[in-house]
């Protein structure tokens, strides 16, 4: 049972995480998307960098541990992180969060694939309802006049990636803290960001809007910052019934806060498909025994 902190604290969380998706659409109409991941990754990595530092977390990686920060860092945080940006800037804010959040399912799916996990009538459900609500945005994409279909697959490739990078975090023996780790993944493809920004991307004049600033400010010190401090504090406590529903609200914030914040009104095939992506996370992360818990009630 979560205490009243606790409870809080995931809710902040989950809207932290939901609303992102459109503060992200937003940002991109004044720096383009490498400038915008790299300025807030760097900024986040160091403010945690900073917070953990307090907190006496050993930060400094030793040996095999560099290795570790490589192989984990490249899926998790510059796959997923640099994909999702283009997908953003590509679709309706609302709609990348839906695809994105596609991410438990194909977790499931690659670990079937290629570890030999087992693969349940729940896990073949999800990834139905998944296909249903990609086949969806995608048929809508095509149909639209100013549709981007490539913008479907670069979110679906993003969260492929952040899957790929989630089986691998299960496989791999650590002992750094990941509170460290995570820090030094974010440092690391930071670095890979302003190098690919630099090469492909326009200087920015950096004379941006008092919007701009404060957006920037909430990439840095909530998506980053504030949320991961947040996360790592419930991570070891949360049921995993109770995580499951948090990563089912987020595409749901995300599409009904880019109404508020972007002025992106979703079409009906949006909510159809937030409903089947909501229905295959549940099928895949929610225990059979929470399901028979609440359906007691």
């Amino acid at each position: 049972m979560l205490s009243r902190g606790q409870t809080w604290g995931l809710v902040a969380l989950t809207l932290m995480w939901g609303v992102n998706w459109p503060v992200m659409k937003l940002s991109l109409q004044e720096l383009t998307p490498l400038y915008f991941r790299a300025v807030t990754m760097t900024g986040g990595a160091l403010w945690l960098l900073a917070f953990y530092h307090w907190r006496g977390v050993r930060l400094q990686p030793v040996g095999r541990e560099w290795r570790s920060i490589v192989t984990l860092g490249l899926p998790n945080l510059l796959g997923w992180h640099t994909l999702a940006i283009f997908g953003v800037a590509a679709l309706a804010s609302g709609r990348a969060a839906i695809l994105g959040f596609t991410m438990p399912v194909w977790t499931v799916l690659l670990g079937a694939l290629f570890f030999g996990e087992r693969l349940t009538r729940r896990s073949t459900f999800a990834a139905l309802a998944v296909a249903a609500a990609v086949a969806l945005l995608l048929n809508d994409e095509l149909a639209a006049m100013a549709g981007r279909p490539v913008g479907v697959l670069v979110m679906l490739g993003a969260a492929i990636s952040w899957a790929i990078g989630t089986l691998m975090m299960r496989r791999a023996t650590l002992t750094l803290p990941v509170e460290a780790l995570t820090v030094w993944m974010m440092l690391l493809a930071a670095a890979v960001l302003w190098l690919l920004a630099l090469a492909f991307e326009p200087w920015p004049d950096w004379t941006f809007t008092p919007r701009m600033w404060g957006l920037l400010a909430y990439g840095v010190f909530m998506n980053y910052g504030f949320a991961q401090i947040i996360w790592f504090s419930l991570a070891r406590h949360l049921p995993p019934a109770t995580s499951a529903m948090s990563v089912m609200m987020v595409p749901l914030i995300g599409t009904a806060s880019a109404t508020v914040i972007a002025g992106e009104w979703p079409r009906w095939t949006d909510g159809v498909a937030v409903v089947c992506v909501m229905t295959a996370i549940a099928a895949v992360l929610v225990p059979p025994a929470a399901w028979r818990g609440l359906l007691k009630r």
